[in-house]
């Protein structure tokens, strides 16, 4: 991809804002009793993503940058729980939740090598790396 001079360059932060999109298309198809109450969930769950994706490039210390990183993983499982509980509660099918199933888990995967990558560049750096566990 080039240079990463901004959380915009990242192709963790485009995936999370592209899973954002999926999810919002999503909760629209909620039934009307779900949207402020499941819906709302799951859109403040998957805006969280790409939030503190950026919030933690933007903090001044790789140990900072990994505990928002650690927030958005969070989030991410949240979204992918909810998207099972709306299959679940019959509100979509498996078959329209795939698409944003497979990016989630894709988004998830780059969460977790991202967080890899920066506690190992604390580690050489001689600072304690983070000690949440993934």
């Amino acid at each position: 991809m080039g240079e990463i001079r901004s959380y915009k360059d990242m192709d963790v932060w485009n995936c999370g804002m592209d899973l954002s999109v999926l999810v919002y298309q999503l909760a629209r198809r909620l039934p009307p009793e779900e949207k402020y109450a499941l819906g709302d969930q799951m859109r403040r769950a998957v805006t969280s993503i790409p939030t503190n994706i950026a919030e933690g490039h933007n903090r001044g210390s790789t140990k900072e940058y990994i505990h928002f990183l650690y927030i958005a993983k969070g989030s991410n499982a949240e979204v992918y729980t909810q998207l099972l509980l709306g299959c679940r509660l019959g509100y979509f099918t498996h078959e329209q939740i795939d698409e944003t199933i497979h990016l989630c888990t894709r988004v998830g995967q780059m969460l977790n090598s991202l967080i890899d990558i920066l506690k190992r560049k604390d580690k050489k750096a001689g600072n304690k790396s983070s000690s949440e566990d993934d």
